[in-house]
C-alpha cells in the first residue's frame, strides 16, 4: 500500500509539475518588476519569498499522508488494504455483491432432515455419505459428519465425479449413485415429481435439499441448513443505510435463496448461479453502470473478485481468494465491509481537505509575497506550518470511528 499511489495522488503530482513552473515564472516577474522600479533588494527578497512560500510540500504530502493514516487505521481494525487505489475506489461503490456460503453464512452446514422414500433413513444417509466421501464441498462434509455421528460404515465408492453446480456421481455396488439438485436429476432424466412437494417444503424453510438417486430412481432427500454469521444482518442493514445496493449470489435454488435473503433483509437475490457464472454476474452489474464490489471466500469466487471494481476477500477463505482481493477482512466479519467503505470515504474527505488548504494557502501566499509584503523568514515559517497542518489534519483520521455496531 505504501509503494502504490492512488489515482488522486497522481493527479496532484501532475498539477504540482505545472504549479512549479508557474511559481518560478511569478518569482522572476516579481524580481524583474521590482528591479524595473529601481528596488533591486526588494526584488531579490520578493523572488526568494515567492519561491519559499510556494514550495509545494503541503501539496505533495496531502494525499500520501492521508492514505498512510487510512491504510494504517484499516490494518488496526483488521481490514488489509492492498493499495491506495482500492482505498480511493471503495468510496465510489454503490453495489456490494455477497457470495452466500462461507461469507454471509458460517459455511458450516449440518444435516437437519433425512427423508427416505423406502422407509430406511440410515440407508439413505449411508449412501449419501458414500457419494460425498471424495468431495471437499461443505455440504458433503456435513453429510459425512452426520453419518459418522450415527456410527455408519462409509466404504469407498468407484468413479467419483464432481459436477459443479449440480452435485456428485459415483458408482457403488455396481449401481450409479447421484446426489445433488434438480439440475443433476434432470441431466440424467430421473423423474422427481413425486418428491417435489417435500423439496418445496424444505426449501421454504431456507434449507438446501439434496436428492439422492440409486439405480435410476430417487430414493430420498437430505436437508442441510447453514447458520448466518452473527454480523451478517447488521452488515446488510448498515450498507443499505449508506445508500448501497446489496445483492446475494448463490448456487441454491430460488426458494431456498429467498428464504435466507429474507432473514438477512436482502431484496436482490440471484440464485441457481453456477460457479463459473459469478464473474459474469458481476460484469453485468458493471455494464449497467454500477461500481461493484464482490465479497467472497472460496476458490470459485476468485474470478468474480478479480472482475469486480474491488474484490473483498474473507480472511478465513481460500488463499487464491485472498490473493485476488484488493481488500482482505482478517476478522472474518462481514461488518468490516461497511467499515472499509466508511474508512475510504473518510480518507478521501481528508485528502480533499488537505488539497484544498494546500492550494488556498499558495493562492493567497504567492500574491502577498510577490507584492513585497512577506519577509522570506516569515514565508519559511508559513511554508513549514502549511505542511504541519496537512499532517495534523491527516492524523485526526485516527480518531474516526468506522466500526459497525
Amino acid at each position: 500500500a505504501q509503494a502504490s499511489s492512488a489515482p488522486i495522488q497522481r493527479i496532484a503530482a501532475q498539477v504540482s509539475g505545472y504549479f512549479v513552473v508557474s511559481v518560478v515564472a511569478v518569482a522572476f516577474l516579481s524580481f524583474f518588476g521590482w528591479w524595473a522600479l529601481g528596488n533591486f533588494p526588494q526584488g531579490l527578497l520578493s523572488f526568494i519569498a515567492v519561491l519559499i512560500i510556494a514550495c509545494p510540500c503541503a501539496l505533495g504530502i496531502a494525499t500520501p499522508a492521508a492514505l498512510m493514516v487510512g491504510v494504517g487505521k484499516g490494518a488496526e481494525a483488521g481490514i488489509l488494504i492492498r493499495g491506495g487505489e482500492y482505498l480511493e475506489r471503495a468510496q465510489k461503490l454503490n453495489t456490494v455483491v455477497f457470495d452466500k456460503t462461507g461469507t454471509l453464512t458460517k459455511g458450516e452446514p449440518s444435516v437437519t432432515d433425512i427423508i427416505s422414500l423406502e422407509g430406511d433413513n440410515d440407508a439413505v444417509l449411508k449412501l449419501a455419505s458414500i457419494a460425498e466421501k471424495g468431495s471437499e464441498h461443505p455440504l458433503g462434509e456435513a453429510i459425512i459428519k452426520a453419518a459418522r455421528e450415527k456410527g455408519l460404515d462409509i466404504p469407498d465408492p468407484e468413479g467419483f465425479e464432481a459436477m459443479p453446480g449440480h452435485g456428485v456421481k459415483v458408482v457403488y455396488d455396481k449401481e450409479t449413485v447421484l446426489l445433488g439438485n434438480r439440475r443433476l436429476m434432470q441431466k440424467f432424466k430421473i423423474p422427481i415429481d413425486s418428491v417435489e412437494e417435500r423439496l418445496n417444503e424444505l426449501e421454504t424453510q431456507g434449507k438446501t435439499a439434496m436428492l439422492i438417486a440409486n439405480g435410476g430412481k430417487v430414493i430420498g432427500i437430505i436437508g442441510v441448513a447453514d447458520t448466518l454469521k452473527e454480523g451478517s444482518v447488521s452488515a446488510v442493514a448498515a450498507l443499505k443505510k449508506e445508500g448501497i445496493e446489496v445483492v446475494m449470489l448463490t448456487g441454491d435454488n430460488e426458494r431456498t435463496a429467498r428464504a435466507i435473503a429474507k432473514e438477512l433483509g436482502i431484496g436482490n437475490v440471484i440464485a441457481n448461479v453456477l460457479p463459473g457464472e459469478k464473474a459474469g454476474v458481476v460484469k453485468g452489474f458493471q455494464a449497467s453502470g454500477k461500481v461493484a464490489a464482490m465479497v467472497g471466500d472460496g476458490i470459485n469466487d476468485a474470478p468474480a473478485l478479480a472482475q469486480a471494481d474491488i474484490g473483498i476477500a474473507i480472511g478465513s477463505g481460500s488463499d487464491i481468494a485472498k490473493e485476488t482481493g484488493g481488500i482482505i477482512l482478517v476478522r472474518d466479519d462481514v461488518r468490516d465491509v461497511v467499515a472499509g467503505i466508511r474508512l475510504s470515504r473518510a480518507t478521501m474527505r481528508k485528502i480533499k481537505q488537505n488539497l484544498f488548504w494546500a492550494f488556498i494557502y499558495n493562492a493567497l501566499g504567492i500574491p502577498i509575497a510577490a507584492l513585497g509584503f512577506l519577509n522570506p523568514i516569515i514565508a519559511a515559517a508559513a511554508m513549514a506550518l502549511s505542511s504541519l497542518s496537512v499532517v495534523t489534519n491527516s492524523a485526526t483520521l485516527k480518531a474516526f470511528k468506522i466500526e459497525v455496531e
